[in-house]
Formats: C-alpha cells, structure tokens, sequence
C-alpha cells in the first residue's frame, strides 16, 4: 500500500509539473478556478494543448506497462517486452498502413493494429518454439521479427516523402500534436484491456508454476496463456496505434514494480498501471524539458534509458522465469 501510495503522490507532483512544462505557466488554484468555475483563457489554451498528451501519455503507459507484465508471464521470460519481441512494431505497421490509405477508419486504427501485433506475436512465438520456449531465442527471433517490420514502415514512410502527419507521428512515436479525439480513442480501448487484465491475474500467477504443475492444479494451460496473449497484445497495439512504438517500457516498468511491491500479479498488475502512466508522462516531460524550447520525443527518452537497463538484465537473466 505504501508504494501505491508514494507513486500517486509522484505522479500528481508530475502531472502538475508536466501542466507548467512551456512557455505558458499557471498555478494549481488558477487551473482549477479555470476547470470548474469561470473561463480563464491562459487555462483553456493549457487543456486544448497540454491535456491531450499528458492524458494520452497516462493512458499508454498503463497500457505498455501492464502488456509487459502479461506477455513475461505468458512467456516466462522477464525480458519480454512489447517493442523488443517485435508486437509494437508490427502494430505500428498495420496502423501507418491504415492511417495512410483509410484514414476514414481512424477510429478503428487499434483493432487493424491489434491484427498486426497479433501477426507479429504469432510469429515469435512459433518460430521460438522448439520443444519449450527458451528467452535467448524469444529475444533473437524477435529482434529479427522487429527488424522487419520496422524496416517495412520506415521503407514506406521514406517512399511516400513522409507526407502523411499520422504516419510520420506513429513511426517516431510522436505525441506532441495529439488532440482529444486520440484520448478519446486510446481510453476507449485501453480502458477495456485494462479492465480485462484484472480478471486474469491468478491465472498469471498459476502460469508462474511449471505446465506439469498448473495442470496437475485443473489449469487449462493453453487457453489461459492465449487469453493472456489475447489481452497483452491488444494493450500494447493499442498503445502503439496512437502513440507510436515506445522501446523498453514495458520491460523496465514490469521490473521495478516487482522489486517494491513483489511477484503477486494480483498487486503487480494494478501498480504496473500506475507506475506506467508515471513513466511514460515522465519521459514526455523531460523531453520536453530538456532541450527546450525543443523537444525530445519520449521514445528516445525510454530508449536512452531502456538500453542500458536490457543489456543489465540480459547479462543477470537465467533460462527460466523468475530463476
């Protein structure tokens, strides 16, 4: 209870921080009077402009966050991560394709993501197959499963001059023009798989056991790790629809939330929600802190950060979850 605690303290210390992160400042009681009591027009241009990405960093954290937690559950592998198994990139493929050629059907940008990461997971997972899954080869497959959709987006965002805003803003995971109308469809859809990765916590943790184990228990193995599945890869191509593909984030997230709040995913999967819409607003801001007036995109913040942090986790990582 007392890191659910301290980290909504921190992230409300955040959200005010990342409100006043401009060239337009206003104090907590003018932002409220603002809100709820009479116009103020330094507090509208702050809601038009800031209050869309930070809501959408929020959102897509706890999403690439608490698809994280599934797919190394699923996987036993606490390396698995949504952009390094290649899931994000596959999700960013089916959307800039979507955005480019159907941008009547934006709304359902997730759902044709959702195909994509579903395709690029099937193919990690089947090719890693090889009489049980071992980590190093989930990472190498996909790597290599990573590569190629990334290639295949960054060929067709070069071919077309980057004349598409939408596809140029999913391919560098860009945030900084996105308007209500994407919170609006992130929260729809994120909220779902948010609500969904409740209920499948205990199977998580019955996934933890050895397969022998959890059958022996009455676990329908297979069918609970394709719902887990089902449930990850939705959550982070969801994310990845709107704000692009955000490297290492559900890898790191997962990792720290284990050390202060343990293994339970009953515990592990509601503070994984906040503990990634802290980080994802946290590296948005420093980016735009950083280099102002310019700015650093958050998925270069998590990259800088996230490198390191992986090639630390893969010299300790052993050949089995949680070993």
């Amino acid at each position: 209870m007392g890191a659910f605690l301290l980290t909504a303290a921190a992230l409300l210390a955040l959200l005010l921080w990342a409100v006043n992160t401009g060239s337009l400042h206003v104090t907590p009681a003018q932002l409220l009077r603002g809100l709820f009591v009479e116009y103020d027009p330094n507090v509208a241009t702050v809601y038009d402009l800031r209050f869309p990405r930070i809501f959408i960093a929020l959102f897509g954290g706890a999403a690439t966050a608490v698809a994280g937690v599934l797919l190394q559950a699923v996987m036993k592998n606490p390396l698995a991560d949504p952009g390094i198994i290649g899931i994000s990139s596959g999700a960013s493929l089916a959307a800039v394709l979507v955005t480019a050629f159907f941008p009547a059907l934006y709304f359902f940008t997730p759902l044709f993501a959702f195909l994509g990461g579903m395709l690029a997971f099937a193919l990690v997972y089947s090719l890693s197959w090889k009489g049980g899954l071992s980590p190093l080869r989930i990472i190498l497959v996909g790597v290599a499963v990573n590569a190629m959709f990334t290639g295949l987006m960054s060929a067709f965002n070069s071919g077309t001059g980057s004349n598409y805003s939408g596809v140029a803003s999913i391919v560098n995971a860009n945030i900084t023009q996105k308007t209500w109308d994407d919170f609006r469809t992130l929260a729809l859809y994120a909220a779902i798989g948010l609500i969904a990765s409740l209920f499948v916590t205990g199977q998580c943790n019955l996934l933890a056991l050895e397969d022998k184990t959890a059958r022996g228990l009455g676990v329908n193995v297979t069918r609970s790790r394709m719902i887990i599945s089902v449930i990850a890869v939705a959550l982070a191509s969801i994310s990845t629809a709107i704000i692009g593909p955000i490297s290492f984030l559900g890898l790191i997230v997962p990792h720290i939330a284990r050390l202060l709040v343990g293994s339970d995913h009953r515990v592990l999967v509601p503070y994984s929600v906040l503990l990634g819409a802290f980080t994802l607003l946290l590296a948005d801001t420093l980016g735009r802190t950083i280099a102002a007036p310019y700015e650093i995109s958050a998925a270069v913040v998590m990259s800088v950060v996230g490198g390191p942090f992986f090639i630390l986790l893969l010299r300790g990582a052993k050949q089995s979850y949680g070993g």
